[in-house]
């Protein structure tokens, strides 16, 4: 998970400690197929377009779920939301990206080319973009608390209060408007790890 991602959960976070009619609370998943953005129907397309399929590393992997399924989870996830917490979805093992290519490929009838000889569709990797990593983080800890549901974890995530994060806001804004953005982002790096 990326630090934009979990700076946006403490946003929330905080928005929760303020609230007083209104719970807030925040659910971590995997990718969810066929949705918008992910990799199966750009796969699909690039299949039907003849090939080739591009894969950014032959080592990247992601987390996958239905969209049933991820509903399911999201509601029972509210359900046991008292505020602030972060719910953290079982999302089973994660998936070679390349394996899914080569699976999907398999299931359009084709055959994957191994080499520019060889007649099929082929996979090219094109290298991970900037901030993209290989393996999916779901935890920033590493003592999620069981829940009453097997496949929902709760995370335990260091926070600001509201007031706190006004200011970090406010100081993130100062760096900004200075166009010092090493600073800004080493701020936004400092807080999504807990050193406030």
């Amino acid at each position: 998970m990326g630090a934009s991602k979990r700076f946006a959960e403490m946003i929330v976070q905080s928005i929760d400690k303020k609230s007083i009619k209104s719970k807030f609370c925040m659910v971590r998943f995997g990718n969810v197929l066929n949705s918008s953005g992910s990799v199966v129907p750009l796969f699909w397309e690039q299949i039907y377009q003849g090939g080739p399929l591009t894969v950014t590393h032959k080592d990247i992997n992601r987390f996958f779920t239905s969209i049933e399924e991820a509903s399911s989870l999201v509601i029972k996830s509210s359900k046991m939301a008292k505020g602030g917490e972060v719910f953290l979805l079982d999302m089973g093992d994660p998936i070679k990206i390349k394996d899914l290519a080569e699976k999907m490929i398999r299931l359009s009838g084709n055959s994957v080319s191994k080499n520019k000889n060889e007649e099929g569709i082929k996979i090219v990797f094109t290298g991970l973009r900037p901030g993209e990593k290989l393996y999916e983080e779901l935890l920033l800890s590493n003592n999620p608390i069981d829940t009453i549901d097997p496949l929902i974890k709760m995370g335990i995530e260091k926070g600001l209060d509201f007031e706190g994060m006004v200011n970090l806001k406010n100081k993130i804004s100062s760096l900004l408007d200075e166009n010092d953005l090493a600073n800004c982002k080493k701020v936004i790096s400092d807080a999504v790890n807990g050193s406030f």
